[in-house]
């Protein structure tokens, strides 16, 4: 070989780190399959965990109202999702809420060349593929619009449901997931100015540095509101306070309950958005809290009351979980047993002496379970975030280093973040409600609510009696 040619080689050989250094990185096969199943652990959270843990709660006459209003509201926001809800979510567009460029998916795959496009996760260099990142965060969407129903059941018109639906979805769920969740990535921040602009296109409570691993303010806090307001508005269920009205089988209860610990560790876990450290931290913070609160809702019941009931485990189950998910990859093991024990009796009280206060008919206890434990769980965030108290602490995305605040500051940016939710949370909520009573009206008949909705509403019974 001539000197001539070998040169040429030589100087390919050196562009060779170059040219690597160019190719943009491809999702690990390992992170796409553990995001894939928490996807279907989501899933099952709603269909078939939560639509038998309500279901379970209500009357006979009602079971099947209940199984149909959470698959039929999980499959509608789930479309919605892909239409728009996921660009208003998580595309750039203004602090409070995103564009429109992802309307109907357009751009997640390039048609002509089959190219996926990638969304960013918490590490530099590791991206995920966005239509995994859109499952699974469309899981998380049609869940929390479920978990309101069970404040309406028993009294609720169908076509009420899904209508409200659309507006809370619409004007409340995905403005504060994008003012909670959406920021450009690790890899934007590759200098001060970088830095600068990726900062101005987050959304508000990001920016704020408010802290929320799966959820707490999106889905727990958001939804709580939101069935407190419909409880109001709708009204209290025929009956109510004069007669009892216990659950027809704690049985189908217990069996929700178990299935929604077994599915939120994909909630959790899956929020890591790899299969790393940070989700085993969640994963056993989620083991972890909500055994705590188990153990703590049973034990103060059973003081209170001289019996522990399997309604009151079961409720501490679900109470232990909603706590530890805005905390569960933000804080350490410590944290996982004082928000557990802590939201077993936090939770206890708003389903009892909170709830008598409000006076409202929260028929299943979203306001007492998923608002009060939400707002425990997002505030204890900010405590046990600290590295003193075994927390991770918050990194500066530019520089990779420390960047905890303190746990004063830290708390009263997680009471700011809570406080918007609430408010914004409240207001769209209440707007909707009273907008659907107005045009298709919220509640079924007198006649129709005491034959039970299974009939009434569909034509059909859960059970052959």
């Amino acid at each position: 070989m001539t000197c001539r040619a070998v040169r040429p080689c030589l100087l390919l050989l050196a562009a060779l780190p170059t040219l690597a250094a160019a190719a943009p990185p491809v999702p690990d096969k390992g992170d796409t399959a553990w995001m894939l199943v928490c996807t279907a652990l989501v899933l099952l959270m709603s269909v078939p965990a939560l639509a038998l843990f309500y279901g379970g709660l209500v009357r006979t006459k009602n079971m099947l109202s209940v199984l149909m209003q959470v698959l039929v509201g999980f499959s509608l926001l789930t479309v919605l999702w892909c239409v728009y809800g996921y660009s208003l979510a998580f595309t750039a567009g203004n602090s409070v809420v995103g564009g429109l460029s992802r309307l109907f998916l357009h751009g997640a795959v390039d048609a002509a060349t089959g190219t996926h496009a990638l969304a960013a996760t918490y590490s530099r260099g590791t991206p995920l593929y966005e239509l995994v990142y859109v499952g699974f965060q469309a899981t998380f969407a049609a869940i929390t619009g479920c978990l309101i129903l069970g404040s309406l059941v028993e009294r609720i018109k169908f076509s009420a449901v899904l209508l409200f639906l659309v507006i809370w979805f619409t004007l409340a769920y995905c403005p504060i997931a994008h003012m909670v969740w959406y920021w450009a990535g690790p890899d934007a921040y590759t200098s001060a100015a970088a830095a600068a602009t990726a900062n101005l296109q987050a959304g508000l409570l990001w920016r704020w540095g408010a802290l929320d691993f799966a959820g707490g303010t999106v889905v727990h806090i958001n939804a709580g509101v939101a069935g407190l307001a419909g409880a109001v508005v709708l009204g209290r269920r025929l009956g109510f306070g004069r007669e009892p009205m216990p659950p027809h089988s704690l049985t189908l209860t217990m069996v929700g309950a178990s299935l929604l610990w077994f599915g939120w560790f994909g909630f959790n876990a899956g929020s890591a958005l790899e299969a790393n450290g940070s989700a085993a931290l969640a994963f056993l913070n989620t083991y972890l809290a909500t055994a705590c609160a188990v153990l703590a809702w049973t034990g103060a019941e059973w003081l209170l009351k001289g019996k522990p009931s399997m309604l009151g485990a079961a409720s501490g189950a679900v109470a232990g979980l909603v706590a530890i998910t805005p905390a569960a990859g933000n804080v350490g093991v410590p944290g996982a047993f004082a928000i557990g024990s802590g939201a077993g009796l936090v939770c206890l009280w708003g389903v009892t002496g909170l709830k008598r206060l409000l006076r409202a008919d929260d028929a299943l206890d979203v306001f007492g379970v998923h608002a009060v434990g939400g707002v425990f769980g997002a505030l204890m965030t900010g405590i046990f975030n600290a590295p003193e108290l075994g927390g991770p602490g918050t990194l500066d995305w530019l520089s990779g280093v420390q960047a905890y605040p303190g746990i004063a500051r830290q708390f009263l940016i997680q009471l700011a973040a809570v406080a918007v939710v609430i408010a914004w949370s409240g207001t769209v909520s209440l707007a909707g409600f009273l907008l659907v009573k107005h045009t298709l009206g919220l509640r079924v008949a007198e006649d129709e609510e005491r034959e039970g909705l299974d009939i009434s509403s569909h034509g059909e019974r859960a059970y052959d009696l």
